[in-house]
């Protein structure tokens, strides 16, 4: 694993953004810390604490059974970027700037760790940013460039380019532990931790390759998903197991013979070109190889031996089944399952070694520790894999807190909370003033009651994915959950509606739009609908940004 390469001169650094006036060190020392702990396409059917039968998590599962654990949490804009920036600035997207992954973040804008720090917290963060910007209000960054890397990956840390030797999730931890151990002890800190993975393409670690080559993943019902009764958008996007998985970087089937070859080959100046997120050549499938040989080439020698055995015998595999047809989306969805579940065990881990390290040196009941996602992400429901869509396998993500102080264990929450109320909640714990534009929702009184919601809660949460055209090629659309039902409108290239009664299809199945039966509920729902546009000043949402 890497070291972590403090730059001390840095790291402690006072000025911010906001005025506020510093707290007394005996003050500071009663104030929670905070461990704020993201991932990067990390969904609730991959957490055993969810109930997933696919893969076991029990460090991620002790959160839950030491804390609460909620059941509905939703995103205002299910894409990475978008999800970071409301997270940071407690805003819709129209508002903090970051409708989609192609802008750059305004780092200008106050963001709840700027406010943190001049209350006298000491801040961190360590891992995935993916807002294009330099990180604004902490003492100490390390952060990768753009999406990172999985093996070898470079950091920039306090403004420094830093090559790490080892995998990324492993030296996230290290870099975290780090910090800590270098901290300043007075003060209380904010530490946010994010990792890379389970983000596309799925490698993981060596200690990890080949590990579920054995098993044989449950399907979801409907991976066959033929989208009968609903419209263009469920149908024309590009995140299809079966047509839009990539057989080298998604799929990894290269031969050893095919990497030896394609090493004496030169890189392709449309594979330069297209370095960098290129959205003009994002759903290019002819820099399929090129773009897998740039992160296996990333490997040590050692590492691309073991790579080697693990996927020639996935590769012999399909050559020798040879599946078609619905066979063949079934043997996909296998190896999909194999790669990313694989990845999610590295961060079950690093999550536990962390956790055992703030036990270690004392801190681990005085620290509210967060664990979520960027958003939910797709394991072969509908036959899809990422996110974006306003479908509950992406719109919703996990959210588990521990904090014995205020938090019971094991408590389970079914309030409607959303990635816009991170900030105004760890905010309200650290004793901060929320500022008056942040437009979520403290948890704390449901943190605080086991789980139970206030009289005034809300009932229903509002969602507006902006990313079109792009990745996937999920078009712009809007809408409204309520607990029994969702109302989605797709819009720009097409006017189109989507009603689903969660109650009766939770898989979002059957659109009830034309269903007459169904209008006084539609009708109901669009009043709902503009009252949250008009609440969260969207009051135009087909108006292009």
């Amino acid at each position: 694993m890497g070291k972590l390469k403090l730059i001390l001169p840095v790291l402690f650094a006072g000025a911010t953004l906001m005025s506020c006036q510093q707290p007394k060190p005996a003050e500071s020392a009663k104030r929670p810390n905070i461990v704020f702990i993201m991932t990067d396409d990390h969904t609730i059917q991959a957490i055993s604490a969810y109930g997933s039968k696919l893969v076991k998590t029990p460090n991620l599962d002790r959160i839950a059974n030491e804390g609460m654990l909620f059941n509905n949490c939703f995103v205002t804009n299910a894409v990475c970027g978008p999800s970071r920036a409301t997270i940071l600035t407690g805003k819709y997207s129209h508002l903090n700037g970051l409708t989609d992954n192609s802008k750059v973040f305004d780092s200008t804008q106050v963001i709840y760790p700027q406010l943190l720090k001049k209350a006298g917290y000491q801040t961190a963060m360590i891992g995935k940013w993916h807002l294009g910007s330099t990180p604004m209000g902490f003492d100490y960054y390390s952060i990768l460039p753009n999406q990172g890397q999985y093996y070898q990956p470079e950091f920039i840390e306090n403004g420094h380019l830093v090559k790490e030797k080892g995998y990324v999730t492993d030296l996230i931890t290290d870099k975290a532990i780090g910090f800590l151990e270098k901290r300043d002890h007075d003060k209380p800190f904010l530490m946010i931790y994010q990792h890379k993975a389970p983000h596309r393409n799925w490698l993981p670690a060596p200690r990890h390759l080949g590990m579920f080559d054995d098993t044989v993943f449950p399907e979801p019902a409907n991976l066959l998903d033929d989208f009968k009764g609903r419209g263009r958008a469920a149908k024309e996007q590009l995140m299809n197991i079966s047509t839009d998985m990539w057989p080298a970087w998604d799929l990894k089937m290269l031969s050893t013979a095919q990497l030896d070859s394609m090493a004496k080959l030169p890189v392709s100046p449309k594979f330069k070109d297209a370095k960098g997120d290129d959205y003009q050549q994002a759903n290019d499938p002819s820099l399929d190889k090129a773009r897998f040989f740039e992160v296996y080439n990333r490997m040590t020698d050692a590492e691309k031996v073991q790579w080697r055995k693990v996927y020639d015998k996935r590769v012999a595999e399909f050559k020798r089944l040879n599946p078609k047809g619905a066979d063949l989306v079934r043997w996909k969805y296998q190896q999909y399952m194999r790669d990313y579940l694989a990845c999610v065990v590295s961060v079950d881990e690093n999550v536990g070694r962390l956790m055992d390290y703030l036990k270690k040196i004392g801190e681990l009941d005085n620290t509210i520790i967060v664990y979520t996602s960027d958003q939910g992400f797709y394991l072969g429901e509908h036959g899809y894999f990422d996110k974006r869509f306003m479908y509950d396998e992406s719109f919703r993500t996990p959210l588990m807190v521990r904090y014995p102080p205020s938090v019971k264990a094991g408590s389970v929450s079914n309030a409607f909370a959303m990635n816009l109320d991170f900030a105004p909640t760890l905010l309200d714990y650290a004793g901060v003033k929320i500022p008056a534009d942040m437009q979520g929702l403290s948890l704390r009184p449901v943190l605080d009651n086991a789980g139970k919601s206030p009289e005034n809660w809300r009932k229903a949460v509002y969602y507006h994915y902006y990313e079109f055209p792009s990745w996937h090629m999920v078009k712009r659309h809007y809408g409204i959950r309520t607990e029994r039902y969702k109302l989605i409108h797709f819009y720009n290239d097409i006017d189109e509606w989507e009603l689903y009664d969660m109650q009766k299809d939770p898989h979002e199945m059957q659109n009830l739009y034309n269903d007459k039966a169904y209008e006084p509920i539609i009708k109901d729902l669009k009043v709902q609908m503009k009252k949250l546009q008009v609440q969260y000043k969207d009051t135009n949402p087909t108006e292009a940004l």
